[in-house]
């Protein structure tokens, strides 16, 4: 069975014998093609999980800001969460910090939409852009007032 057909049929086998062929230094065997489809496909996953996360960290913090009276443990909870996740993400892959300005610009509408849907807060009154820079994100000790 080729490796074209491994990678269609059983995909763990056809990682572990690309693998195999890697450590042994047959590098003229490998699955090139896919290789390289898998490999890109990674780093937009990482990219795609740091979409996500910042999504919901963002939105709850605009809950959190905009609807003081109705603070919860869950926002809390959320926050935290998000933020060790995101901790974790970016100790793996450190080169992500670079992106994370970018990110926020580009997200910072879809977690708007979210804060705005789950508080009933019309849009117009959170801000136009994101009220909170990177480093605000990331530390633990940050809850806006």
């Amino acid at each position: 069975m080729t490796l074209q057909t491994l990678y269609n049929t059983d995909f763990n086998s056809w990682i572990q014998e690309n693998i195999l062929l890697l450590k042994a230094g047959r590098f003229n065997e490998i699955d090139n093609v896919h290789l390289i489809e898998e490999l890109e496909d990674m780093g937009k996953s990482n990219t795609r999980e740091l979409k996500s996360r910042l999504i919901v960290l963002i939105a709850h913090l605009l809950k959190w800001q905009f609807q003081q009276n109705q603070r919860s443990g869950g926002w809390k909870s959320s926050i935290i969460e998000q933020r060790k996740k995101l901790s974790l993400l970016l100790a793996d892959s450190p080169s992500l910090k670079r992106i994370v300005n970018d990110v926020i610009s580009d997200i910072y509408n879809e977690a708007l939409d979210w804060a705005s849907e789950e508080t009933g807060v019309a849009e117009s009154i959170f801000p136009l852009t994101c009220p909170y820079i990177q480093e605000q994100l990331l530390d633990k000790n940050f809850y806006p007032y």
